[in-house]
This record gives C-alpha cells, sequence and structure tokens, in this order.
C-alpha cells in the first residue's frame, strides 16, 4: 500500500487570534492501517481505532500532555514492553543479512503480543530495501491496540570498520573517519557537519536513534573501544561530543521533529579497563582508578548535557578504586549502580532523558561465558550475558536491580515478563515502571514518529551516500591523516611516473594515478605498505573479544604487513600507512619507514591523494603512541599522557 502524505490545511480564524496565537500546521501523515479523523478542519489518526480524538492522537498539544495520556490508557504489561529495547532478527537469524530482510513472524509476536517498540537494526542493504524493511516494521505496530511506533535504533554505519554489536558494515552510506579521526581534525564544526549528513541518511531509511557517540576517554592504550572513542583528551572530546549531538538531534534544545535520538556512552569510566581487556568479556569486567582520576573521565559527558542529549548507556564494567561523596561503588557493572545513575547522573548532574543500559546486561553468564569457548567457536549474542556483578542472582531481581538504580529501558531484551513479575512480587514499584515509560514514550511524540514513522525508499536512494556526501566523507578522511615521519621529504611525491610495489592497495587505483604497479619490491621504485594495527589477544578465556582488537601493541615478524615492510623497505623507501585504531608501538616500524602515516579509517584513493601531494595531512595524534610494551604495562589506566618517553607525544603531527 501506497503511503499517504497529508498536507497542511488551511483554517479561517479571527484576525486578532492569529496575531495572538498562530495557527496551528498540520504535519505530513503517514499511514497504512489506522483511519483517518477530521477535527477542526485538520486531520489525525486514529491510532487506538475507537472513532474518536483522543488527547495522545492530537499533534496540537503538548508532547507531555500526550504521553501523560497515552500512559493512562496503558496496561502493566504494555509500560513494561515499552521498557524493553529488543533486536530486530533476519530471516536467516544473523545480526545482518542483507537482501533476506527481517523475520516479521518473530518480530510481529514482539510487538503484538510482548508489546515492545524500540529495537536496533543490524540489517545492511541498499538504502531503498532498508526503507522498506522499516515500512513493514512500522505497518506491523501500527496495527497494534495502540497504534505505538517502533523507534529504531542503530550502531554507527558511517565508518570504515566492522565490529559486531559496536557498529555496522556500511553499505551505501557516505564513509568518515572513526571518531578518532575527527579527533585528530579537532574541528567541531566538521563533528556537527558529519552528523548532520548522517543523521539525514538514518531519517531517510527510518532510523530515528542512534547508539552514539561514545565519551569514554582512551586512557588505556591496550582497550579494544578506543577507535569508537575521541582520544584520550578529555577537553577536546567534551566539546566533540557536544557538537555530535548538536548534528544528530538538529540542534541544542533537545528531541524534535528532525532529530535522530543520540545515546551518549558508556557512562561512565569504561576507557579505564583493567589491564586494557574489555567488559563484554567476563574476564575484562574491571574498570579501575588507580590514579584517582575518575572526575576526568566524567568531563566528556559534559557536552552531551549541554546539547541536551536523548538518551545515556551506562557502562558494563565495573568500576575499582572509585568513591562517590566519600562513599566506595558498590562492585556492580554501571547499569545497576544506583551510586552511578541515580545519585550522580540525575541527581548531581540533573540528567533527565532516557538510561537506556547496554546489551545483555539481564542475560545469564555461565559455564563457557565465564570460562571460555572451545578454540574456533564465537558465540552468538544470545549465548552471553554482561551481569557485571549480578551474575549469580536470578534474572528477575537483575532486572528489578536496574530499573531501581535508574536505567528506564533494557537493552537487547524481549522478556517485557520479567518487568511485570517483579511488579507483582514487590520488587519494582508500578510508580517506577511509570516514570521509565513516560520518558521513552515522551521522546517519541518529540521528534513526531506518531505522525509519520515510514520512511519513502525513492527519497532513501537520494539521500543515503549521495556524491556530495561521499566527497564530504572522503575530504574528511584526507584532513584526518597524521604524518609521522617523511624522511628525506619524500612526500608529496613529487612525481607518479614511478614503478611502485603495493601491500593492500588497490592496484586500480594507483594506476589511475600514473603509478606503474609492479609485482615485487626488487622491481619497484617505491613501495606503499597499508597496514592494521597489531592485535591478538594474550588472554586465556578469549571467548567474547574474538570480535575485538585487544591484546599486544607491537608488530611482530609474523605479522603480515610488518613482514611486506621489512621485505619492501630493504630494496627501495617505503611508504607505511597504519591504521591507529588503538595506539600502536612502532619503534620497530619508524626506523624502517621512509615516510610513516595514522590513519583512522581511509580509503586508497584518499590515501594516495595526500601521499601525491593533491591534499595535505592535517591531523595530530588524539592519544601519544607508547615507545614499548613496558610503558604501556607501566601505565595507569585512567590517566592519560602518562607514557613514559612516548615515541610520539599527544597531539604531534607533520604536514607539508
Amino acid at each position: 500500500m501506497k503511503l499517504i502524505p497529508l498536507f497542511a490545511l488551511l483554517v479561517t480564524i479571527p484576525l486578532a487570534a492569529a496575531q495572538s496565537t498562530p495557527a496551528p500546521k498540520q504535519p505530513p501523515l503517514t499511514h497504512r492501517t489506522a483511519a483517518l479523523l477530521t477535527v477542526d478542519g485538520f486531520q489525525f489518526k486514529d491510532l487506538n481505532h475507537n472513532g474518536k480524538l483522543d488527547p495522545y492522537e492530537d499533534w496540537r498539544l503538548p508532547a507531555e500532555v500526550r504521553a501523560k495520556d497515552l500512559l493512562q490508557q496503558m496496561t502493566l504489561d504494555e509500560m513494561a514492553g515499552v521498557m524493553m529495547h529488543g533486536t530486530l532478527p533476519t530471516i536467516n537469524g544473523t545480526l545482518g543479512s542483507g537482501q533476506a530482510g527481517y523475520d516479521e513472524a518473530k518480530i510481529t509476536a514482539y510487538i503484538q503480543d510482548s508489546h515492545i517498540n524500540a529495537f536496533i537494526t543490524r540489517l545492511s542493504g541498499s538504502a531503498s530495501f532498508l526503507a522498506e524493511q522499516n515500512n513493514r516494521i512500522q505497518a506491523i505496530a501500527e496495527a497494534t491496540r495502540l497504534g505505538i511506533p517502533v523507534t529504531v535504533s542503530t550502531d554507527p554505519r558511517n565508518h570504515f570498520r566492522y565490529m559486531q554489536g559496536a557498529s555496522v558494515q556500511t553499505g551505501s552510506f557516505s564513509k568518515w573517519p572513526e571518531l578518532l579521526g575527527f579527533a585528530a581534525i579537532g574541528d567541531e564544526k566538521l563533528v556537527r557537519q558529519f552528523a548532520d549528513i548522517a543523521r539525514q541518511e538514518y531519517i531517510a531509511i527510518g532510523i530515528r536513534m542512534t547508539l552514539s557517540p561514545q565519551a569514554d576517554l582512551a586512557t588505556e592504550p591496550r582497550w579494544a573501544r578506543i577507535d569508537g572513542t575521541f582520544g584520550e583528551d578529555a577537553n577536546l572530546a567534551r566539546k566533540l561530543v557536544k557538537a555530535y549531538v548538536e548534528g544528530f538531534q538538529y540542534g541544542d534544545n533537545g528531541p524534535n521533529p528532525k532529530s535522530v535520538l543520540a545515546v551518549v556512552k558508556h557512562w561512565v569510566g569504561y576507557g579505564a579497563q583493567l589491564d586494557g581487556w574489555d567488559s563484554h568479556n567476563y574476564y575484562g569486567r574491571y574498570a579501575d582508578f588507580p590514579g584517582n582520576n575518575f572526575q576526568y573521565h566524567i568531563t566528556p559527558y559534559l557536552g552531551a548535557f549541554e546539547a541536551n542529549v536523548a538518551g545515556v548507556m551506562p557502562t558494563y564494567s565495573i568500576l575499582q578504586h572509585v568513591a562517590i561523596d566519600g562513599k566506595p561503588l558498590e562492585q556492580v557493572g554501571g547499569g545497576f549502580s544506583s551510586q552511578l545513575l541515580t545519585g550522580l547522573l540525575r541527581e548531581k548532574y540533573g540528567y533527565k532523558g532516557v538510561i537506556v543500559s547496554d546489551w545483555g546486561i539481564t542475560q545469564d553468564c555461565t559455564g563457557d561465558c565465564r570460562n571460555g569457548y572451545p578454540a574456533g567457536v564465537k558465540p552468538h549474542f544470545s549465548q552471553v550475558g554482561m551481569p557485571w556483578g549480578m551474575e549469580d542472582v536470578p534474572r528477575e531481581d537483575r532486572v528489578a536491580k536496574t530499573i531501581n538504580a535508574g536505567v528506564d529501558q533494557i537493552g537487547d531484551s524481549h522478556e517485557p515478563q520479567l518487568v511485570v513479575s517483579a511488579v507483582h512480587d514487590g520488587k519494582i514499584p508500578e510508580a517506577r515502571v511509570r516514570d521509565a515509560a513516560y520518558r521513552i514514550l515522551l521522546q517519541k511524540f518529540q521528534i513526531g514518529l506518531f505522525e509519520d514513522p515510514y520512511a519513502d525508499p525513492e527519497r532513501a536512494k537520494e539521500y543515503v551516500g549521495n556524491p556530495r556526501s561521499i566527497d564530504a566523507g572522503r575530504a574528511a578522511q584526507r584532513r584526518a591523516l597524521v604524518l609521522l615521519e617523511n624522511k628525506n621529504h619524500l612526500l608529496p611525491l613529487k612525481s607518479t611516473n614511478r614503478k611502485v610495489y603495493l601491500y593492500d592497495i588497490d592496484p586500480a587505483v594507483a594506476t589511475t594515478m600514473g603509478f606503474t604497479v609492479v609485482d615485487s619490491p626488487e622491481k619497484a621504485d617505491l613501495a606503499i605498505v597499508r597496514a592494521v594495527a597489531p592485535f591478538q589477544s594474550e588472554h586465556p578465556n578469549y571467548d567474547f573479544g574474538a570480535r575485538q582488537s585487544e591484546g599486544r601493541l607491537d608488530y611482530r615478524d609474523t605479522d603480515p604487513a610488518y613482514a611486506a615492510l621489512v621485505k619492501a623497505s630493504a630494496k627501495v623507501p617505503t611508504i607505511f600507512s597504519v591504521s591507529l585504531d588503538r595506539p600502536a608501538i612502532l619503534t620497530n616500524v619508524k626506523d624502517k619507514a621512509a615516510a610513516l602515516i595514522g590513519n583512522f579509517g581511509v580509503d586508497d584513493v584518499a590515501l594516495l591523494d595526500v601521499i601525491c601531494g593533491k591534499a595535505k595531512p592535517e591531523g595530530h595524534l588524539p592519544f601519544e603512541l607508547p615507545s614499548s610494551v613496558e610503558a604501556v604495562k607501566a601505565q595507569k589506566s585512567d590517566v592519560p599522557y602518562d607514557s613514559k618517553n612516548p615515541l610520539y607525544k599527544f597531539g604531534f603531527g607533520l604536514s607539508y
């Protein structure tokens, strides 16, 4: 069925009234099954199918009034459903299945039977396909008793690196550097521009919430999630986090009809991971603050609060050596901590938005989840839980603990009956459920989701990955490059009329730029080697972290890209570009590379443009690069810039 847009209808009102109170303006309405009501010359959707206009259906009323009216019509089961943030299943059961699409039978059960109306999507595919799939979900929701639309969320989609559970393969979206690249540039206007473009791309396919940005700080260089941060400088991160939220939410006044709701994460201190292990894993469940530097890790969140961020996601981690108002933190994960969520976030910082838990905190973690999966086994999300500090209590008690601590919506949960049973058992006050559901519903009204939840597949083709956005993203990729070494002023190359040996560079791109590509360094005048940063988990229980860059930071002879550098540099001047998703140790690279370039997500065209002088590298390191493994181990996990004799200091960067 075609979408039905309904535009403004003219209403004749007295001149005096027009001067004192602006006439309401008919918003666009899109619908599939709900009937339309005409009242006072305006049109409204009859979402509860009762043939009359209820206050929650009346777009002329304030969002607060509409949300309260809707709550009065809801059962406890329905309010509990609002407190779930599920995952949209796909036909073949994978996290993203291209043209396979969603499993509508399962989704119908989630929406109609469990009353869930917030989901993350990990589906990939063309823009028009994603828009069509969104519309199928919204049509299911529109047909329910109250017609509450679905809020569809996503992990970041506009960067290079794919990390299961932290990002989505980009597909046709414009490509930009990782957030570290924006920190390397340090331009808040550029961050705002990026977020505004991504906002338009998301809305075009029906996504209205982004589970980003990360306001965590990269103070522990071995941590696996550094590439999603703005680096280790708290004040730089604060201003860039603010710009990011402003771009996605279309201003700094909070949710509005043009917003994609931003969820800043992970409150708070996730970057100070003990020994760099990540808290997706049982063995990495602790963050540590030996430097008494907890307040420093709060600073970036102040930028999000200044921009009236819609959502906050707590950290998985248990924070060690932290006290608030003189009282040591309870040793539970951030999503269970009333000290972090109610005491600090709500009361001290006055945060009034939605608190969304990270995924899986109420799930079980037993057996292999704690002890390590067999070699070669990569567990599915459904097999993994992150209930740190609450591992050995019943699931209903975990649900009660997180909600009473301050969480409004539980990530990756499809079991509202646990909330209902906890209320009946006296573990959660019903007023707390009503409070949480109100906050979530309020934002749906504020962004206009009740009026216009559908996407236009043709519009999606126009907005997602259009040439202007692609060009803007590539320009940012160039600017973010950090030139670390340029021996004998090799760069920019004065001529591309050279024979070049390539490693992990597309020969077709090099050929279009005038190079002659050869198959060995012995035949070349020059070599260009691209490399991912070194990593190798050294933990005996390396399980869910198999998706992450964990462990060591130094290159070894067994690393293919490093072996290519050693081989090529013995014959010809070699340009080495390393993807700095973490602070790599480049001591044994520096002496071999004629030119050394750090990147934070760059395509071959943008990289070769800078090598050939069509653009200049403008980036400066958003974290220091340590000189040795020993220096890394001696650092305090919560303190920035504390590596002994760093190879390159924070802020270092050359140019032409």
